[in-house]
């Protein structure tokens, strides 16, 4: 199973990858946000010091990461710069190489049965947390059933729906008796033992060291699951002392990954210092992730030396293709994001498949790219990107139209309009942002003749409010990343109702049974045709307006050493394999 898995994603890879050794400077894509209050980012250039003094400088990566997260807890975050944080801290049974393969972590091995319904993990010996504790494979039975537990409320609780219980359990709702039943079946399906299969003594149990998960159905990608994030193993015990906010405290993000939280300074920065207690290579350096969101601040700043790292915004293009020594640390290469027009489906006048349908068609994609993102980017009508597995390219419904538009407003049960009801655009507020969100309620002005209201909200208000169906705005912008290279983390993760999708109201029977034939499917080019069906349904009725595919484009400088890149660097540079990452401080001081 590990093999056929492997083989099937390493396929599209290498597309992926033949860009990325193609890729020259070129555009980058926006960025955008107000002003903060800069922290220790915007402490006196590295330049300055004296040349003696910067060779015995720490190595600090001092990184500016934009939008402050929402929340950062394993079993509750969703959302790209969650994730950068908490990977850092945590690390799951398995992870991703820079070929995007999955690879041993915390476990050293597993073995799936024939049937691919129970995977087996065998932890390494000697596991620890960040203050020396043992982990064992306890620790992350707990996680994975936190994520299930209906109580945690967590964002991406259904990604462990396979395992036998899962679903029942996050369903049970008021009825007592169903709850624990279906509880008690999970606890039987996440069994953590010796090897010999003897029962663990609990936390403190080193010999605590093979987890085994019992599937309602084949699951033969679930080793690569238990790479992300729900699967990290917070520990019980802080977070029952401390409550529902125990993640704002660093003190609690005891972790098993490469580096340890040092601070956690709420809207303005988190630090990370390396885990001596982690089992691989030890990181030579530490992190300073900073959260200005307005790029051209973050931009000033990057050219005053006061960051090594920062996403190169479209505006500041032009600026750095002109410089001599900008130029050559700008960094562009492919990236693994869609971005869509989201569309409430639940809320007037996007109840109406028509009236989803004029709005597709009169998003210029072209216009965008080329008039807002400077190049970087391109157009998209379909929801897996270029490069990856399950790509169509032969996908051309909803392609601009300003006649068809037109039409489709006719055709919908408002009939012209001036029938509609009050139409809103909800953005992240910075300055750039307005701008790009006028740009786009003047384009809709323009084909449809509809006047959109905009609607700024602040930075992580605005992701708050887009992961509740009873607060997700009417009309907005938002991409969903890649986790890993797989149509069923497109799909089935994100469109298959209760999952991510449900967020706007989408749920669709039909593609839920064909996505579910596809999830249990073990013959390769079975599944890759149901899940070719499935994109095509899920785009039948527009339920959004796909819009373009991103690049990642970011200024790095030049005594940054050592990152590797892949597209899925959806947060920062070097996410992939931290502990590969030096600085010259000698180069700083030139």
């Amino acid at each position: 199973m590990l093999r056929y898995l492997r083989s099937y994603t390493l396929l599209g890879l290498l597309v992926i990858f033949s860009m990325i050794l193609a890729a020259c400077p070129a555009p980058a894509p926006a960025g955008g946000g107000e002003a903060s209050a800069p922290s220790a980012a915007t402490a006196a250039p590295a330049a300055e010091a004296p040349a003696a003094e910067a060779a015995a400088a720490p190595k600090v990566l001092r990184v500016n990461l934009a939008t402050f997260p929402d929340i950062l807890d394993p079993q509750k975050s969703s959302f790209s710069n969650e994730i950068a944080n908490l990977t850092l801290v945590y690390e799951g049974l398995t992870r991703q190489d820079a070929a995007l393969d999955t690879v041993p972590a915390a476990a050293e091995s597993w073995t799936y049965n024939d049937d691919a319904s129970q995977l087996v993990f065998t932890l390494r010996d000697g596991l620890k947390y960040s203050d020396g504790s043992v982990l064992n494979a306890a620790r992350f039975a707990y996680s994975i059933g936190r994520n299930i537990d209906p109580t945690t409320a967590g964002e991406y609780a259904a990604i462990t729906d396979e395992i036998l219980g899962a679903p029942e359990w996050r369903a049970c709702g008021e009825d007592a008796a169903a709850c624990e039943t279906a509880k008690a079946q999970v606890m039987e399906s996440v069994m953590a033992s010796h090897s010999d299969g003897a029962a663990c003594a609990g936390y403190d149990d080193a010999a605590c060291n093979t987890l085994t998960l019992q599937f309602s159905k084949a699951a033969p990608y679930f080793h690569v699951v238990m790479s992300l994030w729900v699967t990290f193993p917070a520990k019980e015990e802080l977070i029952t002392a401390a409550g529902e906010n125990w993640w704002s405290d660093a003190a609690n993000h005891l972790g098993n990954g490469p580096f340890v939280m040092e601070t956690l300074e709420q809207g303005v920065r988190t630090v990370y210092t390396p885990n001596a207690n982690y089992w691989g290579t030890v990181p030579q350096i530490t992190i300073d992730f900073a959260y200005i969101t307005d790029t051209a601040v973050a931009f000033e700043a990057y050219k005053n030396n006061e960051f090594d790292i920062i996403t190169l915004a479209a505006e500041d293009l032009e600026v750095v293709q002109a410089d001599p020594v900008l130029s050559l640390e700008a960094n562009i290469y492919p990236g693994s994001c869609t971005f869509a027009v989201m569309f409430h489906q639940l809320k007037e006048p996007f109840t109406d498949p028509k009236v989803r349908e004029a709005f597709a068609y009169a998003l210029d994609r072209e216009g965008w790219v080329q008039d807002v993102l400077r190049g970087l980017g391109s157009p998209t009508l379909t929801w897996i990107p270029p490069g990856y597995p399950g790509y169509d390219a032969a996908e051309n419904r909803w392609g601009f139209d300003p006649d068809a538009a037109k039409q489709a407003i006719a055709d919908s049960s408002y009939g012209s309009v001036e029938n509609l009801p009050p139409i809103t655009l909800t953005f992240s507020d910075t300055p750039r942002n307005r701008t790009r969100n006028e740009w786009l309620a003047a384009k809709f002005a323009e084909v449809l003749g509809v006047q959109a209201t905009l609607d700024p909200v602040e930075s992580t208000t605005y992701t708050a409010l887009t992961k509740d169906i009873n607060t997700a705005p009417q009309m907005f912008i938002l991409g969903w990343c890649a986790d890993y290279p797989d149509p069923q983390n497109w799909l089935s993760v994100y469109w298959k109702t209760g999952a991510f999708g449900e967020r706007i109201g989408y749920s669709n029977p039909d593609l839920d049974a064909l996505l579910t034939q596809a999830d249990t499917e073990l013959d390769p080019a079975t599944r890759a045709d149901l899940y070719a069906q499935a994109q095509r349904l899920l785009t039948d009725n527009a339920p959004v307006a796909f819009m373009w595919n991103n690049v990642n484009a970011r200024m790095i400088k030049p005594w940054v050493t050592g990152i590797v890149k892949t597209p899925q660097d959806s947060s920062w540079p070097g996410a992939i394999s931290p502990w590969t990452i030096d600085i010259d401080t000698s180069m700083q001081s030139k």
